[in-house]
């Protein structure tokens, strides 16, 4: 499935020494309804991007500098395997 990823720091979460503690919202390319907001951090997060996805490493290095920006960081038309929507709680009802 096709989802866009935004995230923003998050001061609620806890996370290991040198990981920014971050909320991921989730949200279908396609722009049908289902936002999904998952407590990670940067750490983890960059794992399974380049775990779970074809994404060019100079685009990964770009969005782990943008995590690091006040504003957040944003990545359009990632594709995820349902396998790890649901790994991350996106389709529980």
């Amino acid at each position: 499935m096709r989802v866009n990823l935004t995230t923003r720091r998050s001061d609620h979460l806890s996370s290991s020494i040198g990981t920014v503690p971050i909320s991921l919202t989730i949200k279908p390319a396609c722009g049908l309804p289902g936002d999904y907001e998952f407590p990670t951090d940067s750490a983890a997060l960059l794992r399974l991007l380049r775990r779970q996805t074809d994404l060019p490493d100079y685009v990964l290095q770009r969005f782990e500098a943008a995590l690091l920006e006040p504003s957040g960081a944003r990545l359009l038309g990632v594709e995820l395997s349902e396998s790890i929507l649901t790994e991350i709680g996106y389709f529980i009802d």
